[in-house]
């Protein structure tokens, strides 16, 4: 399992130069005119995580594998997006596949740095966003409704299907997302499987600022944040363009370059820590003398749905795991000296594995 991320806004906020700065590398063209990005960028992120390196220390492996984020960047989006404005809505499908929107708005003022609606309003920027999106789903379920209807006569069994579908049409059309549809039940989860609906994606609002705005919130964060916090929605701040600023720097010219601005984690630490937060998720170590290795997991998962994160056949042939957790795998410095101490732990099926775990799986082929 990996996260993954879309990234939406209007054109010009600042997406493609975050995106950038997020995968360090230059490989979304980032440009002061609307559409510039006319392709989806898609680029595969190892997930910072200190305890991996310090596990790395200790036990010498032959290699480091971090977990990764798959970060998805779209052309900007405009009112009509779904009517065929701009570039239209043909790279939502891309955004469909992710587990979470990252949704930029621009919280600055700057009179070189063109907006499309010609003023900065993050609140309308958002609206008309979230309006393109909602669009776009009601525009999917349509389509899907008018195609299960054509196959009841053969299939009695998508008549439920079909009434879920309608229900959930007429809440997307009261300008509701999906994601605010409380109706459960099978019908309902098959069909939200199946679709994929950008608007029942969690949602990370992300205020991009300039350099003045970072160590302080400026009007146009404020008011983005209150939003985030009356849906209950997640938030970041970051500066795009300082992120961006330090990609080639080596950490300690980075740790220099954050603190000289106030700051403690980059934005990208930001935005994967909040989206792992966001879709419950955590990770857990294998740590050999081959690799070191984090595994993303579901917050929750037992044993053996844990170790499926390496191979399905180690979930189908689970016998047992021996667990140390990360602070004892550091106090006592290796997998030996914590056996002999007792603190590796012989957990079964049963067992939830927790955040940092380092896991050894046996199995049955």
């Amino acid at each position: 399992m990996s996260l993954s991320i879309g990234i939406v806004g209007l054109p010009n906020v600042g997406k493609s130069t975050l995106f950038n700065a997020l995968t360090k590398a230059q490989n979304a063209e980032s440009a002061n005119y609307a559409f510039c990005t006319i392709e989806p960028n898609k680029a595969v992120v190892p997930v910072p995580d200190a305890r991996l390196q310090v596990l790395a220390e200790l036990v010498r492996p032959q290699r480091v594998q971090h977990s990764t984020v798959d970060f998805v960047d779209i052309a900007g989006l405009v009112a009509g997006a779904s009517k065929g404005e701009g570039l239209g809505n043909k790279f939502l499908a891309n955004i469909r596949e992710t587990q979470a929107i990252l949704h930029v708005v621009r919280c600055f003022d700057d009179d070189d740095v063109i907006h499309v609606a010609n003023s900065v309003d993050p609140l309308r920027d958002i609206e008309i966003i979230e309006t393109e999106l909602l669009l776009a789903d009601v525009q999917v379920l349509e389509n899907r409704v008018e195609r299960m209807e054509k196959q009841l006569k053969g299939d009695k069994s998508l008549g439920p299907r079909i009434e879920v579908a309608k229900r959930l049409l007429a809440h997307l059309d009261q300008g509701l997302p999906a994601s605010t549809f409380a109706e459960e039940s099978k019908a309902r989860d098959e069909l939200f499987a199946e679709l994929r609906l950008i608007t029942s994606k969690n949602v990370i609002y992300c205020a991009n600022v300039d350099e003045d705005g970072v160590a302080q919130d400026n009007d146009h964060v404020t008011r983005v944040r209150e939003l985030a916090a009356g849906r209950g929605a997640e938030f970041v701040k970051i500066s795009a363009k300082m992120e961006e600023d330090m990609v080639g720097l080596d950490e300690a010219e980075y740790q220099e370059f954050l603190e000289s601005y106030g700051i403690e984690e980059s934005g990208l630490h930001q935005i994967i820590r909040t989206g792992f937060r966001s879709l419950g998720l955590i990770s857990y170590f294998t740590a050999g003398v081959k690799e070191v290795r984090a595994w993303t997991i579901n917050d929750g998962d037992k044993a053996p749905r844990a170790a499926a994160a390496i191979h399905t056949d180690f979930e189908r042939g689970f016998i047992r795991a021996e667990v140390i957790g990360y602070d004892h795998y550091v106090e006592h410095r290796s997998e030996a000296k914590c056996r002999s101490v007792g603190v590796l732990r012989v957990e079964g099926k049963e067992y939830v594995v927790k955040d940092g775990d380092v896991v050894h799986f046996l199995f049955n082929v």
